[in-house]
């Protein structure tokens, strides 16, 4: 019976129980308010359904996020991956709406490549300002920020950039073995990440870099070369964010595209048990998150929750999933329920930082 006791305990334990609990009892509500949520059917060879759906419209914020884990996990923050995004699809839409032939595979292929080189680009220069130059990562990121929207605007001439092209639009909605595309390419993306990440010591230099970066130095590890790295593969990841968004809907809006995605990702790498601070990080717990947010977003508009009070709700939902998975919290609230002290144990839990 202690047995039983001490599993279920360390169960309860782990940070991902919680938002994972979170998001089974929010699918178990969408399904028992509509009747339909969880019922898939397959037409043309494709799969339909509201949890294709929320797959599909997660596969953005799952590739943001997957970045941004890296960049959380050396201790830093990326502000600017929501203005990434608007200025790859901005490139790539306008390269394409003035291609001969839209939908030539090779002028998409080509417009790709400029939109993520630009990315890329433009992630070295948030590495050199973080790595080299020393600047606080909230700062050097915020000015990419507001200067890439800006950026943004200035590709599309402050306009909304309309393409015709089947190939570009497959990104957001095609489909390969039934699946969307998207979901494909984020599930290639998340997987690549994880082979690096935890497959070579790549994974365990990013974590030491966040956990000290001076012992690290000593221990001759090059950081600034770590920090640059994860800089530049957030950009890549808010590039191929940047052109599903702009697929799904055939355009490129540089003032509304990847709005706030920045803050989306901050929360999924959170609630997926990244710490803030740098150190550990968890590749599985944030495309947990990602789905939790997805699934949130999902349920507000079946809820007809208007849009004034739609991130209120939102809000409120994360703000509750982020306490109710802190140890610290859930010790207080036993402690006051059984009158008793913390137990060392529990102080000892929210200090660790969770592995993938």
């Amino acid at each position: 019976m202690n047995g039983v006791a001490d599993r279920f305990r360390r169960l309860t334990g782990h940070r991902l129980f919680w938002p994972a609990l979170v998001l089974v009892a929010m699918i178990a509500a969408n399904a028992i308010h509509r009747p339909g949520f969880l019922s898939i059917e397959v037409k043309n060879g494709h799969l339909y359904g509201t949890p294709i759906d929320i797959l599909r419209l997660s596969a953005p914020l799952i590739l943001v996020a997957l970045g941004m884990t890296l960049v959380i996990a050396t201790g830093g923050i990326d502000l600017s991956v929501g203005s990434l995004c608007a200025i790859s699809g901005a490139i790539a839409c306008l390269y394409i709406s003035e291609a001969p032939d839209q939908n030539s595979l090779a002028s998409v292929f080509t417009a790709l490549a400029l939109a993520v080189g630009a990315a890329l680009v433009l992630g070295a220069w948030n590495g050199v300002l973080v790595a080299v130059i020393g600047i606080q990562p909230i700062i050097a990121t915020l000015i990419l920020m507001v200067a890439g929207r800006g950026l943004a605007q200035l590709v599309t001439e402050g306009q909304i950039i309309t393409v015709n092209s089947g190939p570009y639009r497959a990104i957001g909605l095609g489909h390969v073995l039934t699946l969307p595309l998207a979901i494909v390419i984020a599930l290639a993306a998340a997987l690549l990440v994880a082979a690096f990440t935890r497959r070579t010591a790549l994974g365990l230099i990013v974590e030491s870099v966040g956990g000290n970066a001076e012992a690290s130095r000593l221990a001759g590890i090059r950081s600034s070369r770590t920090v640059f790295l994860v800089y530049v593969v957030s950009a890549a990841c808010a590039a191929l964010a940047g052109f599903m968004m702009t697929a799904n809907v055939s355009s490129a809006d540089g003032n509304a595209a990847g709005l706030w995605v920045e803050l989306d990702a901050i929360l999924a790498v959170v609630i997926g048990g990244t710490s803030l601070a740098g150190g550990r990080f968890s590749l599985g717990g944030t495309i947990l998150g990602a789905l939790l947010i997805q699934t949130l977003t999902t349920t507000v508009y079946a809820m007809n929750i208007s849009p004034q009070t739609s991130l209120l709700f939102k809000a409120v939902v994360v703000i509750a999933v982020c306490l109710i998975q802190s140890p610290a919290f859930r010790a207080t609230l036993t402690r006051r329920r059984r009158g008793g002290a913390p137990r060392p144990e529990l102080r000892q839990r929210e200090k660790e930082q969770v592995p993938a």
